[in-house]
């Protein structure tokens, strides 16, 4: 699969800070501080750049960058709530961990900075973002070592990453979006305004869009524990309405927060999600 996917260069679309991924300009000089830019200071930023200078001339913080700043850093956030636990052979959880980890092994190949993050009620892992080729595997083993459970709270994992994420990087979030709330969905439209580049990777089990399913079933909510008994013949109209609502409504909600939607089949081979959403990025396109 990495193999089929290496020749697709990933890359935000956002292209302001000169990031286009195998072309842009190696910003690794060692301990190199050559100044590059000027960004204005946000709260959790070192004042410690602060460039008085440049306040005294407009009344406003900038904070210092430096080359070795510049390069493009990246999130992969992946929901491991209750839900996620959902499918066989391969449930919902392992197949997102399964793109974000080749997502991850793409981005340290070409150089780039990636961090890793699972959530459920909580952050149970959070990776800050390196380059260097160890941090794969230590992606690899922070993600191993996660199983699903317990309820949804992307919203704090989103607060997490906005706590350090700075323009044009990138965040791609990996979650059934069950349970995920209009609080997410602000969490996101804040990132997208601070020029981040978000994309939501929906990863929907195939039973979860077509219920194959005969006679009575009893439907359990692996979070709370709620159950409702229905018959599949019954209800598959109506279900299968609502399936296609809720895709559309997310579709809808974060297309307006500027975020990027990609449905993920799980039941589809791994490149087969992967492969659109890397080939629609390797082309430029206005954000």
């Amino acid at each position: 699969m990495l193999a089929g996917l290496e020749g697709l260069p990933l890359r935000a679309r956002t292209v302001a800070e000169g990031v286009v991924a195998g072309l842009h300009k190696s910003p690794h000089h060692g301990r190199s501080v050559e100044f590059a830019e000027h960004k204005e200071y946000a709260p959790g930023d070192d004042v410690k750049r602060i460039d008085w200078k440049a306040y005294a001339r407009r009344d406003r913080y900038y904070v210092r960058r430096y080359e070795d700043e510049v390069n493009l850093a990246a999130y992969l956030i992946v929901d491991a709530s209750g839900s996620m636990e959902y499918g066989a052979p391969l449930d919902k959880l392992s197949y997102a961990k399964v793109l974000a980890a080749a997502l991850a092994y793409l981005l340290v190949g070409q150089g780039d900075q990636v961090g890793a993050l699972c959530f459920a009620d909580g952050l149970r892992l959070d990776l800050p973002p390196r380059s260097n080729a160890s941090h794969f595997g230590e992606i690899c083993r922070g993600f191993e070592a996660i199983a699903a459970g317990g309820g949804t709270d992307l919203a704090g994992a989103l607060d997490a990453v906005a706590a350090r994420a700075r323009r044009a990087d990138l965040v791609i979030i990996l979650s059934d979006l069950l349970s995920a709330g209009p609080a997410a969905i602000d969490r996101a439209r804040l990132l997208g305004a601070r020029r981040c580049d978000v994309a939501v990777m929906h990863v929907l089990h195939p039973d979860e869009l077509s219920l194959p399913f005969e006679g009575n079933l009893l439907f359990e909510d692996p979070e709370d524990g709620r159950h409702v008994l229905a018959h599949a013949g019954t209800v598959r109209a109506a279900y299968l309405r609502e399936v296609t609502r809720f895709q559309e409504d997310c579709r809808a909600r974060l297309a307006e927060a500027r975020v990027e939607y990609r449905l993920a089949n799980a039941g589809l081979a791994p490149e087969q999600a992967l492969v659109p959403f890397l080939a629609a990025r390797a082309r430029p396109s206005a954000r």
